[in-house]
């Protein structure tokens, strides 16, 4: 599964890539976390709560930081156990552009999953998945133009 998209946010690109890189504004961010540990500035540890259809599951997961793009981009790569659910793994490329006083933000991710979760079918993992992502770059917007 793959998805594109991008946001406009009204702050520079510095401000923006800063926060990606900030455990706790992510933590703020991302849907259904609990928990989000940085081991290096490179590797997080995160526990998730997510609900796709109607199996609910608690994820743990590392993701790991690649920001030699910095700061006109990065790179994240991670993998998530959900006990019996299932798991999933994947990446994102994001890109930062200068637009006057904004940042265009755009990312490409792609995602697998395996387990329970993935016998839910793949319109109903890739509509919940669209949504998180809408959710969570929808807040990070919020919360960095609020700084």
């Amino acid at each position: 599964m793959e998805l594109n998209d991008e946001i406009r946010i009204t702050a520079s690109k510095d401000a923006v890539f800063a926060a990606l890189n900030d455990p706790e504004i992510l933590r703020q961010c991302i849907p259904g976390c609990e928990e989000l540990i940085a081991h290096s500035p490179t590797e997080l540890e995160a526990k998730v709560v997510l609900k796709i259809g109607p199996v609910k599951a608690r994820f743990a997961g590392v993701v790991k930081l690649d920001t030699s793009n910095a700061p006109d981009g990065m790179s994240l790569t991670g993998e998530g156990k959900g006990g019996a659910a299932g798991f999933a793994k994947g990446g994102a490329d994001v890109t930062l552009e200068q637009d006057e006083d904004d940042t265009v933000l755009r990312y490409t991710a792609k995602a697998q999953v395996g387990g329970k979760i993935a016998q839910l079918g793949s319109r109903l993992i890739q509509g919940t998945a669209k949504k998180l992502s809408g959710k969570f770059f929808t807040k990070f917007a919020e919360v960095v133009e609020e700084t």
